[in-house]
């Protein structure tokens, strides 16, 4: 059985199960991408709580796993080598458990690279202009006038749903014929849109039918039942 002992994260954290993969996460989109791939895999893991509401993405313990603060985090007690192995950043995680499952990647080094291609789409476009929206659509709507940051982030959420639009309707998933990382990466953050930050009229969901198809088919897989609330919060 591996010696975690030595990875400070486990003080605040204990690892009852030393020898599955340790997942230090909360269900937003970022952690909701690892959680799924983690359930779609099979591979067995021990999920933690990182609670944002008592600052814990902020205690010494997390920061020794990920020095940026952001979940989620790994702990994987077999990794390269056989030894311990420590990994942040959500699409990095993704690629990782890929490997190391040989599992939701297309088979052919096209279909790969493809997937890798729309898995970097949302990590540098996505996530971060769909959450800028949320920001001032839903948390910060009262407390700036100017209208100019909440119509920058709108049209670039759009233009970012039509992209993903012209892609799913010519392929039932992101990398073509096949569910990959680059799915689990996304659709949480779509998910979020429409549901939590409640922008769907704003960024028009009705007239993405392919988005609407290809998100239903993703959310109906039991996988993602399961992984959507992991860690479940309190």
């Amino acid at each position: 059985m591996a010696d975690l002992s030595s990875f400070p994260i486990t003080r605040r954290w204990p690892a009852e199960h030393p020898d599955r993969l340790q997942l230090y996460s909360l269900p937003t989109p970022n952690g909701q991408k690892v959680a799924v791939a983690l359930e779609e895999t099979g591979l067995p893991y021990e999920p933690h709580l990182v609670s944002f509401a008592t600052d814990d993405q902020l205690t010494p313990e997390f920061l020794s796993v990920n020095p940026n603060n952001k979940i989620p985090a790994i702990l994987d007690p077999d990794g390269p080598g056989g030894r311990p192995f420590t990994l942040f950043e959500s699409g990095a995680i993704l690629l990782y458990i890929a490997r190391k499952t040989d599992q939701l990647m297309p088979p052919d080094p096209e279909g790969r690279w493809k997937a890798i291609q729309w898995l970097m789409f949302q990590m540098g476009g996505v996530g971060p202009m769909f959450g800028q929206l949320g920001h001032f659509h839903k948390f910060a709507a009262d407390k700036v006038s100017d209208p100019y940051p909440r119509q920058r982030y709108l049209a670039e959420t759009k233009r970012l749903l039509g992209v993903l639009e012209t892609q799913l309707a010519h392929h039932p998933y992101l990398a073509g014929d096949t569910y990959s990382v680059a799915d689990i990466a996304t659709f949480p953050w779509i998910n979020t849109l429409i549901g939590f930050y409640e922008a769907a009229d704003q960024v028009e969901f009705e007239t993405r039918p392919a988005v609407q198809e290809w998100f239903e088919r993703c959310m109906d897989r039991p996988a993602v039942h399961r992984g959507m609330n992991i860690p479940a919060r309190s």
